[in-house]
């Protein structure tokens, strides 16, 4: 099969075993680009991380020639204020309280963008996740362990945290950091089948 290859712009360790679960073969390829607020002044959250994502992909793909490079970034929002990654202790427990008892949205961008062409498609995908009330064990206790403090919203929903969600309105994947069905929409979008990269992946 003449496939392009499929690299993956991102560090997120769940993007990558989102990726190896699905049995998709991809390479990683890190990008320069630092993020920058300036380049989405004035863009709603949805907006937002489409433009970021599409950035993170288009600088990685300044090293290859051909392929399609994919870029994403995931940002939490409570009422109507972006939540990123916490930046101590203090500042993780302080997110935390926030979305104690609450509904907040997990928006996350994709992007492809085609290394030979130069063209690029972006999407971004909503889930509501709502919280029940956590106590101070319930937050000190997530607080002792590594994950909240490389996560936007100071949790993983895959770990520990998953005690923290009552339900969830949309894609779990997307909670993840890599909303799956989005993806895949981009892929025929662009005019490749996913299942045939999965073909692929499982010959090799």
């Amino acid at each position: 099969m003449n496939l392009p290859k499929l690299y993956l712009a991102s560090k997120s360790p769940r993007r990558k075993e989102i990726l190896q679960t699905l049995k998709i073969p991809f390479e990683y390829l890190e990008s320069p680009y630092e993020e920058n607020l300036s380049d989405c002044a004035n863009l709603n959250p949805e907006d937002l991380v489409s433009r970021l994502a599409c950035l993170k992909a288009i600088h990685a793909s300044k090293t290859v020639n051909s392929g399609l490079v994919i870029g994403a970034d995931t940002i939490v929002v409570q009422g109507g204020k972006i939540l990123g990654k916490p930046k101590d202790r203090n500042d993780a427990k302080a997110i935390l309280q926030s979305l104690s008892g609450k509904r907040h949205l997990v928006i996350t961008g994709v992007a492809i963008f085609n290394a030979e062409t130069k063209k690029s498609i972006s999407r971004s995908e909503t889930t509501y996740v709502y919280f029940k009330e956590l106590s101070e064990k319930d937050i000190e206790t997530y607080l002792d362990t590594s994950e909240p403090y490389d996560k936007a919203g100071a949790y993983g929903i895959q770990g520990h945290a998953g005690l923290f969600v009552e339900r969830i309105e949309g894609c779990y994947f997307n909670v993840v950091g890599f909303p799956v069905a989005a993806f895949n929409k981009l892929m025929h979008f662009s005019g490749f089948d996913l299942n045939d990269y999965i073909k692929k992946g499982n010959l090799l």
